[in-house]
């Protein structure tokens, strides 16, 4: 699988917009290749460089394999189905690392999984739903941006 954003490349920077200090939007993702067995996909975001160790930013799942891109800002779609992130809140939260911590790596990752329905409970978090997605990955494809304050 490949995973790719027309908005940084990998191993590039996050652009500004897509961050705390800019509009806070979701990046454009698109990704291919998803393997024939995939019966849904994950979307995970987390910073590896956290002071308190890994930070989760966002979480999608239950993502139809047929899906294969998400648009600037795509948490505004009340379909998706969305995990508590780090910062307590359903969707996206984007970079945001501390002040004069030196440059922080995002990792976005996309899982293909062997099953259609994760059993989440309400208000699971993006740690729970990586938990879950793990005993199910079939591939996975990685974007690296990093952001630094």
């Amino acid at each position: 699988m490949k995973l790719v954003s027309s908005a940084f490349a990998d191993g590039a920077a996050i652009p500004r917009r897509f961050t705390c200090d800019g509009e806070n939007l979701s990046p454009p993702l698109q990704w291919s290749d998803a393997p024939e067995g995939a019966r849904s996909l994950v979307l995970l975001c987390d910073d590896p460089d956290a002071p308190a160790g890994k930070w989760h930013h966002w979480a999608v799942y239950d993502i139809p394999p047929a899906v294969t891109e998400f648009a600037i800002n795509a948490v505004q779609n009340a379909r998706m189905k969305q995990a508590v992130n780090d910062f307590r809140k359903v969707g996206y939260g984007g970079p945001c690392p501390p002040h004069g911590h030196g440059p922080h790596h995002y990792h976005f990752r996309l899982l293909a999984l062997s099953m259609e329905g994760l059993p989440a409970k309400a208000n699971a978090s993006c740690a729970d739903i990586e938990r879950e997605a793990r005993k199910h990955v079939i591939a996975e494809a990685t974007l690296v941006g990093w952001y630094e304050r």
